[in-house]
């Protein structure tokens, strides 16, 4: 079975995209539907600042095209003021929001940690307690003690998905624990800005394909500059070449 890999952004909101990607005439109203001819995924993170409502997402999901994804970020009220501790009922209602409002169209819950939170077995434990096993759960970490063999085999276990950030400091690994691949790419050296190069994103073409995934996803998270659209739509470009992989 061929592997398929869906490439995105975790914003299309960047003002410096306009003439490079959007059309210059083309009204702000119109970028997100402008977006979604060139890709199939997006990551949604306003969510990580707000607690989402089911109407809020049924909009995004009703202007999308049929087979459009969405991964969406767990809010920071629950990752990163909690730490995951006594937010049971926020998760469940957050699952609840997010299977409601994006339906199918739902790929990956994205819970995203902050650096501050540091591997215990404690905190292994109970992450995966709190994790609903009927999605798709990607965990991005933010300290390097989470690169171990307790956590890929918890994950494997469990079917939670490790994700594999690009990020300054951060080990750069290809961890598969799922079936499902999840890359987020931040931009090394300078957070949010730097641009990838074709060798790196080679690179990442290569070791993706190397990998016994099904399906992947890769976002680009470095938004704050031209780089992620240049960056995805080159990447996009290279699945396509059957000599890299």
């Amino acid at each position: 079975m061929k592997k398929q890999i869906i490439t995105g952004c975790s914003s299309y909101v960047t003002a410096s995209w306009k003439s490079l990607f959007y059309p210059e005439k083309l009204p702000k109203s119109k970028w997100f539907e402008y977006y979604c001819e060139h890709f199939s995924t997006y990551e949604f993170n306003g969510s990580f600042y707000r607690f989402p409502s089911v109407e809020n997402l049924l909009t995004w999901h009703d202007k999308t095209p049929s087979l459009f994804e969405f991964s969406i970020k767990v809010p920071k009220t629950i990752t990163h003021i909690r730490k995951l501790d006594a937010c049971e009922d926020e998760i469940r209602e957050f699952y609840a929001v997010c299977l409601h409002g994006l339906k199918s169209k739902l790929a990956c819950i994205l819970w995203q940690l902050p650096p501050s939170f540091s591997f215990t077995p404690e905190r292994l434990r109970r992450l995966t307690e709190l994790l609903n096993p009927d999605f798709r759960n990607a965990v991005e970490f933010r300290h390097e003690s989470w690169w171990n063999r307790a956590v890929t085999d918890t994950f494997k276990h469990n079917n939670i998905i490790f994700c594999n950030p690009s990020y300054p400091n951060l080990p750069h690994t290809a961890e598969v624990t799922s079936r499902i691949g999840y890359f987020r790419l931040h931009g090394i050296p300078e957070l949010f800005y730097s641009e990838y190069s074709e060798d790196e994103l080679s690179g990442l073409c290569r070791a993706i394909h190397k990998a016994p995934y099904e399906k992947v996803y890769v976002y680009f998270n470095n938004t704050a500059s031209v780089a992620a659209i240049k960056n995805a739509l080159v990447f996009q470009n290279m699945l396509k070449d059957e000599t890299i992989g």
